[in-house]
């Protein structure tokens, strides 16, 4: 256990639990369980959507980008809730009850989809309950996602250096939750029935709303309301603001349902609403800030826009490379027959295995001086991500026997993984540490934001693979289109790499001393 003084305590959660503040473990679990259901379910959804409900590959892409999209852009809308109402306990709990109900709802899934003659017939009313589900869960994590990392800091004083391990810890209950899911559910889902994969992620949301609701006692009042009197105030529609706050969620939710049905919604909101704060952020460089604030907010808003095109690429693993899986390659490996929807599990499988390799390579570098700044950490980022896509297609050109080998499979999870241990952790830190005090909940708002553009994107090249058929078991992918999808993102993803690698000395030098 680090020792810790006195002094560096202050501030911090006294009570602990093998060195660290009691409430981490609280945290820990809901996000791992939290994560088991959001991870289990996207596992298996654009395979569910192809085989049991018929969509072609273009448009259950669609749909899942739009989710995804949606995914990320709530949390906007939950962690001001929190921050100027709620508080994060309740924020938390609200949005992990409304998990539950989404989850619960994915498990009843009516009829599946039938072909009368070249007309693929499904059942509306299921359909409309799906997509009550899918908002159910977007509107659930966008009010439990950042503030359940906000509590995690809420527990550590300023000065504690035990901070920085307890967020690493709290990270890991990510990954483990992410590795059983898409271990059990994909299993579960694919083998058993659909309804059971998604049961089955549902009941790990229970858990985490049951971890919760035990353990926030143990959070000695960190997550509560910065002002619990205003919560009590008439809001104009004759509740008081909290109730109002909850009613005005499952207003989302309904937004949500609406726009899940109308993909396109969801990226005409983000490409006008994604630029249009940028916009704002240099606006208010130029006539706010000092030189220095004003250059490096410039740099983080570049940071900020090119960051989704990694997303775009690495959202894939959740669309059009499942469904590659499911159509293209062997899955006997290493003595075992993988489910499509499994060759996910090597994400998480890989981070726990290179995150603390390329943690101990950062210092190392840094003790000699040639650690990579942030910049130049995106633009490796960019070149790995899109140099796995590049040498994967044309792995697929090759004769049967060596393109439908598992071990590309293995390489372009490799890729994904490296470059995303490249840019993601240094992500968020850039943005605090590059924004200006007073806007910094708007700038790190403005990440997500173009986080959700990069996985709506996704859902946009994933549609660009299929063969323009219904869904259903046969094959849904054009397997020519999709090399010619992956070798022109690769080389579009290379192309940025090398431009930010270009621009680096330059970004360097705005950042004034930022790392």
């Amino acid at each position: 256990m680090t020792s810790v003084s006195e002094n560096q305590r202050e501030g911090s959660q006294q009570r602990e639990f093998l060195g660290h503040p009691i409430g981490l473990s609280v945290c820990f679990l809901t996000e791992m369980w939290e994560r088991f259901s959001y991870y289990g379910m996207r596992t298996i959804l654009v395979l569910y959507l192809v085989k049991y409900h018929m969509f072609s590959t273009e448009k259950a892409s669609m749909i899942y980008g739009a989710y995804a999209g949606l995914v990320y852009m709530m949390p906007i809308i939950g962690g001001y809730m929190a921050d100027r109402y709620l508080g994060s306990r309740k924020a938390v709990t609200y949005g992990a009850l409304l998990l539950v109900a989404g989850h619960g709802l994915m498990a009843f899934h009516g009829p599946q989809a039938y072909l009368d003659g070249d007309a693929v017939v499904r059942n509306d009313f299921y359909l409309n309950i799906f997509f009550l589900a899918l908002a159910l869960i977007i509107t659930g994590v966008g009010f439990l996602k950042a503030n359940i990392s906000t509590i995690v800091g809420a527990l550590y004083g300023p000065k504690d250096p035990r901070r920085d391990g307890g967020f690493s810890i709290f990270y890991m209950g990510i990954n483990l939750g992410s590795v059983f899911a898409t271990a059990l559910v994909g299993y579960v889902g694919e083998v058993h029935g659909w309804n059971y994969g998604f049961g089955l992620a549902g009941i790990g949301m229970l858990f985490g709303l049951l971890v919760f609701l035990w353990g926030q006692r143990l959070l000695d009042g960190r997550a509560e309301p910065s002002n619990p009197a205003i919560l009590k105030e008439k809001s104009p529609i004759g509740l008081n603001k909290e109730w109002t706050i909850y009613l005005g969620g499952l207003g989302l939710v309904v937004a949500s349902w609406i726009m899940m049905q109308y993909q396109e919604l969801v990226g005409g909101v983000l490409y006008f609403v994604g630029p249009l704060m940028i916009l704002i952020i240099i606006v208010y460089g130029i006539t706010q800030c000092t030189k220095i604030e004003r250059e490096r907010l410039f740099v983080a808003a570049f940071l900020i826009t090119i960051q989704s095109v990694f997303w775009a690429l690495f959202e894939q693993q959740a669309a059009s490379l499942t469904l590659l899986a499911d159509e293209q390659f062997d899955l006997n490996f290493l003595g075992m027959a993988w489910l499509p929807s499994q060759v996910q599990l090597m994400n998480p499988l890989f981070i726990v295995i290179f995150a603390p390799v390329l943690a101990w390579l950062w210092v190392a570098l840094s003790n000699k001086g040639w650690e990579p700044s942030t910049p130049a950490k995106f633009g490796m980022a960019m070149l790995l991500i899109g140099l796995g896509y590049v040498v994967f297609s044309w792995g697929m050109s090759l004769d049967d026997s060596t393109s439908k080998s598992f071990l590309w499979m293995v390489f372009i999870y490799l890729s994904l993984t490296l470059a995303e241990l490249c840019l993601s952790p240094v992500g968020l830190s850039m943005v605090t540490k590059l924004s200006v005090h007073k806007i910094v909940g708007m700038v790190m708002g403005t990440w997500f934001l173009w986080t959700a553009m990069g996985n709506f994107v996704a859902g946009v090249i994933s549609s660009w693979t299929g063969s323009g058929g219904h869904g259903g078991e046969g094959g849904n992918l054009d397997v020519i289109a999709t090399m010619e999808v992956y070798t022109n993102i690769g080389l579009l993803s290379i192309g940025v790499g090398v431009f930010i690698l270009v621009l680096t000395p330059l970004m360097k030098k705005y950042m004034h001393g930022v790392h």
